[in-house]
């Protein structure tokens, strides 16, 4: 039974199910089922986080981003700061333009690097940044995706209505001017196919060009599903035999993004497939994509099977991101599961242009299963534990809720630029556990572009701990060849306070049940 599967069963069966997909020699790899709530789970002690944005100005989300010569590129600059604001580029590929708002569009003449000098000038002073664009073959998602996707928001009840609002939302509450740029579909959207096969939407999504071009004049990217199988999970039609035809109704439209999901396939591929059969449908798709004249992220979704980290991002696939286990949902043990235990080992295989993908950020409301709207029932503390390991593994930062029901909260939780930073550091180099300490608190670190390390302390235990690191040596295991070592005292930054603690040798901190704290260790370098 898949994720789409579970969608209206009752509580009782949801409770009592659970998916099973078939792993490199033939191992059984299980999908978390539903949890009922405990009482733990409602109480709603919230964390002391900052809130807001100053007035003086400043640019976030990725440093470098990838695109094809030859191919439309579009990037709105993230950027916040009172308003007036000037801005301004210098040094920007031929073919490219940006506009007064910030929006770079046009097509890349010639393969390259380019060093783009952003100025965002207002009357609380100014900021600069340099953005890397590297135009080549197979240069896309070169810091992990952020955005939106549709599934845990309404299942198979998406509409362009729906989807509309979740672009303009994404822009009202300043999740864009923070870098969160992707709006995706997810199943349900597909009406058939016509006469001489092109795919079609259902009424609820009407003109897919139109849709598509209002999420693009926002500044913000397109994401479709599909499946390599006849149908997708939820039943609707897969790309099964006409991978070529949606591949180019995909680039006329316009879309940025394809998330491929196993599904059906399983029906055609014997019960043990080898390696090879693994991989053939995503090397099928990646010929269609790599035929028509458009970027189109590749993001595969076939749970971890046949350990994909050590092939996705090979050819034939050149897959940009994959998923490393089942699906979430929104409990303390699917977030323990996807995000500690499934990608504790797989560091090696993260970096720019390939991703680990634990599933979705589950905060906010959705439909997590359930028929109708309701809050997440992860703790605030669990929300934020959330976004701090999604940010310490690299991994996608993707919302799955009904976006015109963010409260303050969420939209603090997902829009701290500090937080987005690590995520979107430029290096892309996982996060690693580097201590297992008692009563369940881990320290995990990674090492940042500026020659800073970025520090987590990880409370898995239930009740309230105090993480220690007794000296910096600690973190020698995370850096790069050649990487400056951390000594003595050292400047210590809380994150999610955005606040700078002083100059420490060691670190001795609280952390509550289910939480975490999240520092950046090092004097800067750049």
């Amino acid at each position: 039974m898949t994720k789409k599967q579970r969608v209206g069963l009752s509580r009782r069966e949801i409770i009592a199910s659970a998916a099973t997909f078939m792993a490199a020699g033939g191992a059984a790899k299980r999908v978390l089922a539903v949890e009922a709530p405990d009482s733990r789970r409602t109480r709603r002690e919230f964390p002391d986080i900052a809130s807001g944005n100053p007035d003086l100005p400043e640019f976030h989300g990725p440093r470098v981003i990838g695109a094809t010569p030859g191919r439309d590129f579009l990037f709105q600059v993230p950027h916040t700061g009172a308003t007036p604001l000037v801005l301004s580029a210098s040094g920007l590929p031929r073919g490219l333009r940006m506009t007064d708002t910030g929006l770079i569009r046009g097509k890349i003449q010639s393969p390259g690097t380019y060093n783009v000098r952003l100025t965002a000038t207002n009357r609380a002073g100014h900021a600069h940044r340099v953005l890397r664009i590297v135009a080549g073959q197979h240069k896309l998602g070169l810091t992990p995706p952020m955005g939106w996707n549709s599934w845990y928001a309404y299942s198979t009840g998406n509409t362009a209505e729906l989807t509309r609002a979740a672009a303009d939302a994404l822009v009202k509450h300043g999740l864009a001017a923070k870098g969160f740029m992707y709006v995706n579909l997810d199943d349900g959207w597909q009406g058939g196919r016509t006469a001489s096969g092109q795919i079609m939407p259902t009424e609820k999504f009407g003109n897919m060009q139109a849709l598509i071009a209002h999420v693009h004049e926002l500044g913000l990217r397109f994401g479709i599903y599909s499946s390599p199988g006849p149908q997708t999970c939820a039943h609707h039609t897969g790309s099964w035999g006409h991978e070529l035809l949606d591949a180019q109704s995909y680039a006329r439209w316009g879309v940025d993004f394809l998330k491929y999901d196993w599904c059906s396939y399983t029906k055609e591929v014997p019960r043990h497939p080898d390696l090879q059969q693994y991989i053939k449908p995503y090397a099928v798709m990646r010929r269609a994509l790599d035929s028509v004249d458009r970027d189109i992220f590749f993001s595969l979704c076939q749970y971890g099977m046949a350990h994909v980290w050590t092939w996705g991002a090979k050819a034939p696939v050149f897959g940009n991101q994959w998923r490393t286990s089942g699906d979430i949902i929104d409990t303390w043990a699917a977030i323990s599961r996807n995000g500690f235990d499934a990608q504790r080992q797989l560091y090696p295989f993260a970096g720019p242009g390939h991703w680990n993908d634990p599933c979705m950020l589950m905060l906010g409301y959705g439909k997590y299963w359930s028929g109708a709207l309701r809050p997440t029932r992860l703790t605030p503390h669990e929300q934020l534990l959330q976004v701090t390991l999604w940010s310490m593994l690299a991994a996608p930062m993707v919302l799955s809720c009904d976006l015109d029901k963010l409260d303050k909260f969420t939209i603090d939780l997902v829009t701290n630029t500090e937080i987005i930073a690590v995520d979107q550091d430029e290096l892309g180099m996982q996060g690693q556990c580097v201590d297992r300490q008692a009563g369940g608190m881990e320290i995990w670190a990674r090492p940042l572009w500026d020659g800073t390390v970025a520090v987590a302390l990880f409370n898995r235990g239930a009740k309230s701990q105090t993480g220690h690191i007794a000296s910096w040596d600690m973190l020698d295991p995370v850096l790069p060849r050649g990487a400056r070592t951390l000594r003595g005292s050292q400047q210590v930054r809380d994150l999610w306070k955005r606040k700078t603690l002083g100059s420490m040798a060691r670190i001795s901190m609280p952390v509550p049940s289910h939480s975490a704290v999240m520092l950046k260790i090092g004097n800067p370098a750049h």
